[in-house]
């Protein structure tokens, strides 16, 4: 069975600095009860046997989907050291 994670109330307001919030007392009692028991959900993945689960780092099978860059003569001018081209966002948003 997975252990029940105890935070305090010092972890809740070192967790609200670090997040800039400032939390009224009612507000610290709340999420102390909250995130102890999100935290204790998570805990029951130990539970998980993954010995014969791989590592995985991304499940898509995608090697590289970026295009390879391309300069077009006609939408690029030199100007010394650097290239202008045509707006690709519109501005008026």
């Amino acid at each position: 069975m997975a252990k029940q994670v105890e935070l305090t109330k010092s972890d809740i307001l070192h967790i609200a600095k670090l997040a800039n919030l400032t939390l009224s007392e009612k507000e610290v009692e709340k999420y102390l009860g909250q995130l102890s028991d999100i935290l204790s959900y998570f805990e029951k993945l130990n539970e998980v046997d993954t010995a014969k689960i791989p590592e995985t780092s991304q499940v898509t099978g995608l090697i590289n989907v970026a295009r390879e860059d391309v300069i077009m003569n006609d939408q690029t001018i030199k100007k010394g050291d650097f290239y202008t081209v045509k707006a690709v966002f519109d501005e008026t948003q």
